[in-house]
């Protein structure tokens, strides 16, 4: 070897350049001969390390350099990486930062497998292999967070599949789900759909498969409670749905696949509980709630009730359900699952066409009887979603409060105030749009661009009803004095004429004189009024200006 610097008593001292046998090299600080202190050593073959030297050991901090262009700098000890470090790979788009042992990933640290950070793993590292608690962002965008074990999912841990928007919560071995877990299957909720968002099996896996025993909860709320094979359901199963707070326990033998989309639009195996605890005869999507109306009965007729109403719901189901789609894409048109569901705004359209409100029960009063366990402050939202089965159930509602006294002494009771409802009122004039609300698309499109404007102006003028629920409400006489306040009425739309449009989207009963002025008025109402062609420019330079 050869040496050019500094000596003390013939050792080599201070600054100086030596180079080995074998073409390595070292230009640094040397001390008793040795290398120690700041220096940097090439290696024949072109590794470079620059940092500190302590007794010709690389040690405490330095930055390695390979050939290839990859890099590392960080602690090192005995000349390996160890301690806290940054790698960077110069043949692959690989880079780390976190703790090294003895020149191997060990502790905690973060991979980057791509340049553009889209890949990563950040947690704990056994010998260069993930091991421990971590968490995995794959490049599809797929997570993983959970423990590892030899660079696989092994322990517990959740998985989320972004593309196919799934997520699985549980048991892994050797990088497969297995044990006990919780996969979901999440459905893209289209607008104005009815149905749920998800679909969920929780239960036994082995091997990546549903084996063992496990519940499936399908998006209509029915549940499939049993053993499974490979993905498919096996042997003596129970299938529950709730209703009424009941639960349904029966056994079948079943063996089949499992549909998960599917499930989605068809109720699969579903078991009924009606209000009385029976099976209903009814699927999950049309199943009824008319508990409340069951206590207005004798016991003895109650299970009676139940089934004949049921029978006289299904005779008429094609009817309801076209009537339903019909009314659910007013102003709307269609959603991309085709299956809008019904808004309040849509269903009052429907009772005014086919004239319940020309029965004893007001269009608000309806509301009040249809309540349930409703906020009292929005028995009249017009945004609240119907969905199929509760439309029918409002329609044995108010087929009952419409027409009990003509069959009060009559059995089946229910049934024939329903088939009574439907020959009058839904057969002949169902889906027949009658007021200007709906009546054109370019219209419509004007209408429902100011929705959110008018109910608005209607909660900032209701009044507390004066019997219970005392819920705020407004009556044709607070919305002449309304249109008085912005300054709307003038000698082309005076009183006479707000009251002429008043009966002409159905403030009267036909062939009788005169308007109640206190009659309540629903957002249907109001909203048909306020954008009647007269109203149009008024609406937008001063009610706009107002609010």
């Amino acid at each position: 070897c050869s040496y050019e610097g500094e000596e003390v008593d013939g050792f080599y001292e201070g600054e100086g350049f030596i180079c080995f046998e074998g073409g390595n090299t070292y230009k640094g600080l040397f001390s008793e001969g040795r290398m120690d202190g700041q220096g940097t050593y090439t290696w024949a073959d072109g590794v470079k390390y620059e940092g500190t030297f302590i007794k010709n050991v690389q040690m405490l901090g330095g930055r390695y350099t390979w050939s290839d262009g990859s890099v590392y700098e960080g602690s090192i000890k005995d000349g390996l990486r160890h301690g806290y470090g940054f790698f960077r790979s110069g043949t692959h788009p690989i880079s780390y930062h976190g703790d090294w042992c003895n020149g191997k990933r060990h502790g905690k640290g973060v991979i980057y497998y791509d340049e553009e950070h889209t890949s990563w793993y950040s947690g704990e590292w056994v010998n260069n292999v993930r091991e421990g608690q971590g968490l995995r962002r794959y490049r599809s965008g797929n997570t993983y967070v959970g423990q590892w074990k030899k660079n696989l999912r092994h322990g517990h841990g959740k998985m989320t599949w972004l593309a196919a928007n799934q997520e699985y919560t549980g048991q892994w071995v050797c990088g497969i789900q297995h044990g006990f877990g919780t996969h979901t299957w999440f459905f893209k909720a289209m607008h104005m759909s009815q149905y749920p968002l998800r679909s969920e099996y929780i239960g036994d896996f082995v091997k990546g498969k549903r084996h063992g025993r496990g519940l499936f909860i399908y998006p209509s709320g029915a549940t499939y409670n049993g053993e499974w094979v490979c993905d498919k359901k096996h042997g003596k199963v129970r299938i529950d749905k709730t209703a009424d707070n009941s639960r349904a326990n029966c056994s079948a033998l079943y063996r089949g696949s499992l549909d998960f989309f599917t499930a989605n639009y068809i109720q699969f195996a579903t078991i009924i509980i009606n209000a009385l605890g029976e099976t209903s005869i009814l699927k999950s999507d049309i199943e009824l709630d008319i508990s409340l109306l069951l206590e207005l009965l004798p016991v003895e007729d109650r299970e009676e009730e139940v089934k004949q109403v049921e029978l006289a719901v299904l005779m008429h189901i094609s009817k309801l359900k076209n009537a339903y789609h019909f009314y659910s894409v007013l102003g709307y048109g269609h959603s991309p699952d085709n299956n809008n569901t019904l808004t309040k705004l849509q269903f009052w359209r429907f009772l005014k066409d086919c004239e319940f409100h020309f029965s004893s029960v007001t269009l608000a009063e309806m509301d009040r009887l249809l309540r349930g366990d409703k906020p009292f402050e929005s028995i009249h939202c017009p945004h609240e979603v119907l969905v199929f089965r509760t439309f029918l159930s409002y329609l044995v509602h108010l087929a009952f409060h419409i027409y009990h006294e003509e069959y009060k002494d009559e059995v089946p009771h229910l049934c024939k105030c329903f088939l009574k409802m439907m020959s009058r009122n839904v057969l002949p004039s169902a889906c027949c749009v009658q007021g200007l609300l709906f009546s054109g698309e370019q219209f419509t499109s004007f209408a429902m661009s100011y929705i959110d404007k008018c109910w608005e102006i209607y909660n900032n003028f209701c009044r507390p009803h004066s019997r219970p629920p005392f819920e705020p409400t407004v009556k044709m006489r607070q919305f002449l004095w309304m249109l008085a306040d912005f300054k709307l009425l003038s000698e082309q739309l005076t009183a006479s004429r707000v009251v002429g449009i008043f009966v002409k989207v159905g403030a009267s009963l036909p062939d009788i004189t005169g308007v109640n002025l206190d009659l309540e008025v629903c957002m249907e109402k109001t909203h048909s009024s306020l954008l009647q062609e007269q109203l149009k420019l008024l609406l937008k330079t001063k009610i706009s200006a107002v609010f």
